[in-house]
């Protein structure tokens, strides 16, 4: 089984500047808690342009990540184990491995499934585990019928709307480092890869999500999610909330996600 070791200092300026992208009150500063999933932000991977495929991704095959002859790749969905904070100022190790990879044929094609597993470690404490599901697609067909969203629920008892616009997922495509063409290059989203718009990041309502829950519930201990249809960037979302279960909601009431949230024990 092959693993990454990477390392980093979390810098609290980087989560600071992610803060004012959200337009959230309060900053990051050195010896802060991080806000969940914040994480993401750090731990970059870069890498020259020859080695990085037609979506601006790093090309599959060299990494974690076999190539599995699939162009189209999606952020389907992931889950978190929460044991301490991560402490911002301080230096972090994160050990990744490829849990599993596995090719299917689905009503669209053929389809590939790749799990990652990322242990993010401050000295010998383990922060946190996260479990990331990847999936890798063909491209659309002229004729390719898309298949109906699932219909989002209505019975939230919480809620909140979300706006989007082309800055904000550039900032966060910068602070991530996700080259992702389908965020920020509105002719390769909408010609290559068939979308109406630039795409909303999964992680990006993943986040929202997280943010919402922890401010209802307190501090998460545990949190899945998985992406079912995509967001453009000039829609309103609408964040929702029934005890554990959370969900985001399109402006035509499809289904973008579903997620849920376990609070930490006292």
């Amino acid at each position: 089984m092959s693993e990454e070791i990477q390392a980093d200092v979390i810098d609290p300026a980087r989560a600071a500047a992610f803060q004012v992208a959200l337009g959230r009150a309060g900053a990051v500063t050195d010896g802060s808690p991080l806000p969940p999933f914040f994480h993401q932000l750090y731990f970059w991977s870069p890498h020259p342009p020859s080695q990085l495929g037609r979506d601006g991704h790093p090309k599959v095959g060299s990494g974690l990540v076999p190539d599995m002859g699939l162009p189209r790749r999606m952020w389907a969905g992931g889950r978190l184990e929460f044991n301490a904070p991560l402490i911002a100022g301080r230096m972090a190790k994160r050990r990744s491995i490829c849990d599993g990879a596995v090719s299917k044929t689905g009503r669209s094609g053929p389809l590939g499934f790749v799990t990652l597993r990322h242990e993010i470690y401050q000295g010998d404490t383990l922060c946190l585990t996260e479990w990331q599901d990847l999936v890798y697609r063909q491209d659309p067909s002229a004729d390719e019928l898309k298949p109906a969203p699932p219909t989002a629920r209505t019975d939230e008892t919480d809620r909140r709307e979300a706006t989007f616009d082309s800055t904000l997922l550039f900032r966060y495509s910068a602070l991530t480092f996700n080259g992702h063409r389908i965020h920020y290059d509105l002719d390769y989203a909408r010609d290559v890869e068939g979308y109406a718009g630039l795409v909303v990041h999964g992680p990006l309502l993943a986040q929202l999500l997280m943010l919402f829950a922890e401010e209802l519930m307190g501090p998460l201990a545990q949190f899945s999610f998985r992406a079912t249809a995509p967001l453009m960037h000039f829609e309103t979302a609408t964040l929702c909330r029934a005890e554990q279960s959370l969900w985001v909601r399109g402006p035509d009431g499809r289904q973008c996600m579903m997620a849920d949230a376990v609070a930490r024990s006292e």
